[in-house]
């Protein structure tokens, strides 16, 4: 009949913004795995908000997709920069923390700093092993600000590091791996 199955980037793009249903199924078919994965590496302890957050996620694609500007950066760049701030949202909204409030504390929380690794599953694109260049302290810093979500505020209140080193750090740690990716 004509109907492609599948879009070029442009292709796709055009579609989703003539509100076209098939082409935006054609998206989720093929980005909600990776954006899912994208939101569970920051909300890691509930698959059920997760995925209550993928469907915000291409709701808001939806609404704001006139916004899109291919001259900016590909798409799936901007829809990754969408799952990752209402990940961080999320995380950071009145309702999440009060229902973190209650919960009961698992019981490794007290085995010590060694122990306080962040398990992400970035083993498959490499990046844990990029991550592995950095000194330990920076390392953990950007694990936080980048993988868990913590502003730079938070992260110093937590590693009782001043505001300006943490800064310093994760500037530092950020242009070690961009000379290490080169």
């Amino acid at each position: 009949m004509g109907i492609p199955t599948t879009y070029t980037e442009q292709e796709l793009v055009l579609a989703l913004k003539e509100r076209n249903n098939q082409a935006f199924g054609f998206l989720y078919d093929n980005y909600a795995g990776a954006l899912y994965s994208i939101i569970k590496q920051i909300i890691t302890d509930n698959s059920e908000l997760a995925s209550d957050v993928l469907q915000e996620v291409f709701i808001n694609i939806w609404r704001k997709i006139e916004t899109y500007d291919q001259s900016k950066g590909r798409l799936f760049t901007w829809m990754l920069n969408i799952a990752r701030n209402a990940s961080i949202d999320t995380l950071r909204s009145k309702s999440y923390q009060n229902s973190q409030k209650n919960q009961e504390l698992p019981d490794n929380v007290y085995k010590g700093v060694a122990n306080q690794t962040t398990q992400q599953n970035v083993d498959n694109i490499g990046l844990k092993k990029v991550l592995e260049t950095l000194r330990p302290e920076h390392r953990v810093l950007v694990e936080l600000a980048y993988f868990k979500g913590f502003t730079h505020e938070e992260i110093a209140e937590m590693t009782s590091i001043p505001l300006g080193t943490v800064k310093t750090r994760i500037r530092n740690a950020l242009l070690q791996l961009r000379q290490f990716l080169k």
